[in-house]
């Protein structure tokens, strides 16, 4: 028999929770059942899943998942939930059964049998009570709590470590300027597993012993782990490495990973120190040294140092997820080798000691490399997770990078600031059949860098001027009020 499990995530990256969940489900190949349809306007769902193994194997991977609970009883309001959790005591059908929906509340009873696994005379527990969007005192906490005295709970009541452990919850929007008096939903239920939120301390930047001015956060790395389905052996490739951050957390799943880079002095930790008070890196910074640092070095392949648009792969190499954050131009130089000389030739004196020229690899070819690379290099099935640039109010998903041998299975947005903002992409392989594919006419129109300064420099010279204009009207009125006075 299925149960009903309550889902309560962190109420940030919320664009993020359908395609991490459904990636992780993917992956393990579970099934789930949706009985309230998921919502950004919420910071939880209420789900069935076959067995309690499959939600524990969901928040091992989750970093967005805060806990799951196996729910007893849910209501509207507070009266109400105590009589759903009281006939779910007395609920011998072994099945959950909706409540009398005339006061048009949205409650559940659950089986029994789940209450009496808790009620074992040597189990110890304790109840905790969980709000969002409003605080209670210790005091009123513990009044909530001693409402629940009519449990058939027979162990001994335990703080620390106890064998059960039991949550109320009550939820209160998500507005925190338009708290109600009463909350909108509660529920009771058993504890049953914590997401990873702690790796997003264990695997801070700040902590971190290798770091770039664009390293990426670790929660945004794990999640985009979670979405490439990273798992126990699998090879990973980042071929816009930088200073490693997306091999750090693909390592943590079990990957064997693999970078390349076309910034020699990141790759070799000679870039300048992005640390404040730091002037030059110390000897043990490089991305071997992050993978030490975490215990994973023994699935470190290497990085190297090498120009994305000429590829040095074996044609019969695949990988099994490619995960990357490509340069956008802003904080980083977009480059390929190349140069714009015509006819230009090489002596073989020269030749040793030359450094290759560079010049501009724009965002559409990056892209179309990318995919390309992609359809040819990944296992058939496995995903390539990426990236994508743009301005909000010229978003359009036709305009997408496209490639016919991949299918985008998630999209999610993540704003930068109120202009632009960068959006996760996730291509999942459905052919070997790869064409020869021009760049695509779409992402041509797509100069991220000019169009990323050209915004900027008008908002920050309306934002001076508005300045300006505030300070001239404050000096007026404090020059009138002195006039006032005297």
């Amino acid at each position: 028999m299925w149960h009903r499990y309550l889902m309560w995530f962190a109420h940030e990256h919320v664009d993020f929770r359908y395609a991490e969940i459904q990636s992780i489900l993917s992956l393990f190949d579970m099934p789930i059942k949706y009985i309230e349809k998921p919502c950004q306007s919420k910071p939880y769902w209420v789900v069935e899943l076959p067995s309690e193994e499959c939600v524990k194997k969901i928040a091992s991977r989750s970093v967005l998942i805060k806990n799951c609970i196996e729910l007893w009883a849910t209501a509207k309001t507070e009266a109400r939930l105590h009589e759903n959790l009281k006939s779910s005591i007395n609920n011998v059908s072994g099945n959950w059964i909706g409540a009398d929906k005339s006061d048009n509340s949205d409650s559940h009873i659950c089986p029994r049998e789940l209450l009496e696994a808790c009620s074992d005379s040597g189990k110890s527990f304790k109840i905790e009570v969980e709000t969002f969007c409003k605080h209670f005192t210790m005091k009123e906490k513990v009044d909530k709590i001693e409402k629940f005295s009519y449990l058939p709970l027979k162990g001994p009541v335990k703080l620390n470590n106890p064998d059960v452990m039991l949550s109320y919850v009550e939820f209160y929007g998500v507005d925190p300027n338009n708290v109600p008096e009463h909350p909108h939903n509660l529920f009771f239920g058993r504890w049953v597993a914590d997401g990873q939120r702690d790796l997003i301390q264990v695997h801070s930047l700040k902590k971190r012993q290798f770091i770039g001015n664009t390293s990426m956060d670790a929660q945004l790395s794990i999640l985009m782990a979670n979405q490439a389905q990273v798992a126990q052996g699998h090879a990973i490739l980042d071929p816009f490495v930088g200073s490693g951050s997306l091999l750090v957390a693909a390592a943590h799943f079990g990957g064997f990973v693999w970078g390349s880079d076309i910034d020699y002095l990141m790759l070799h930790s000679r870039s300048r120190p992005t640390r404040v008070g730091q002037k030059v890196r110390t000897k043990d910074e490089s991305i071997r040294g992050n993978m030490d640092q975490y215990g994973t070095k023994s699935r470190y392949l290497d990085v190297i140092v090498s120009d994305f648009s000429l590829p040095m792969w074996r044609s019969d190499l695949k990988f099994d997820a490619i995960i990357t954050d490509p340069p956008y131009g802003v904080r980083e130089p977009i480059e390929r080798i190349g140069i714009e000389r015509e006819n230009y030739t090489l002596s073989d004196a020269h030749l040793p000691n030359h450094v290759p020229a560079k010049v501009e690899y724009g965002l559409p070819h990056i892209y179309s490399d990318l995919l390309d690379f992609a359809a040819r290099h990944l296992e058939m099935g496995r995903r390539i997770v990426c990236w994508y640039p743009l301005v909000r109010e010229e978003y359009n998903e036709e305009h997408l990078p496209f490639h016919p041998c991949l299918r985008l299975v998630s999209n999610s947005e993540q704003v930068l600031s109120k202009l632009t903002a960068r959006r996760l992409l996730t291509y999942e392989k459905i052919s070997d059949d790869v064409p020869e594919m021009p760049v695509d006419p779409h992402a041509v129109e797509h100069n991220f860098r000019e169009k990323y300064f050209t915004v900027g420099e008008t908002t920050r010279r309306e934002r001076k001027e508005r300045r300006a204009k505030e300070l001239i009207a404050n000096s007026y009125w404090i020059e009138q009020s002195k006039c006032k006075n005297t």
